[in-house]
């Protein structure tokens, strides 16, 4: 399975983007509206520039009360691991799992086409063993007589 095929599979293709320099309570607001855990920064919604999480927000919390006001540019990560949307699903868990990382972009040519969470991988996932499972069923009664 290709990661292609996790983003077909996703109700939506919509990727959240954010501007560096949108401050923190932005952010937020942004996270809640569209229910998500992380978001990709970027000035033109096709490059990443970075991403930020819920968790970058906490642990920022955690150190400065003041953070909601500051720029997502201060508390995101710019060095931002991508995936591409032909790679296999099995490289992507085995970095998400090494790295800790709940998300990761999906960068086709330079160009951002679509973010992939721990959530996607673990549904699709699911759904493929479902149809294996259903395949040697049918394979085993159809034996069977």
């Amino acid at each position: 399975m290709r990661i292609s095929q996790v983003l077909a599979g996703k109700s939506t293709r919509e990727v959240v983007t954010i501007k560096p320099d949108a401050t923190v309570r932005e952010l937020l607001a942004l996270l809640a509206r569209h229910n998500i855990g992380a978001v990709i920064v970027s000035e033109d919604a096709s490059t990443v520039a970075g991403i930020v999480s819920e968790r970058d927000v906490v642990r920022r919390l955690n150190e400065d009360d003041d953070v909601l006001t500051a720029q997502v540019s201060s508390i995101m990560t710019s060095e931002v691991k991508t995936a591409r949307s032909d790679q296999p699903v099995v490289e992507l868990m085995q970095v998400m799992t090494e790295r800790r990382f709940r998300h990761m972009p999906v960068v086709d040519e330079g160009t951002l086409t679509g973010i992939v969470s721990i959530g996607d991988i673990v549904k699709s996932r699911m759904s493929e063993l479902e149809f294996e499972r259903d395949q040697l069923d049918s394979y085993v009664h159809s034996s069977q007589t």
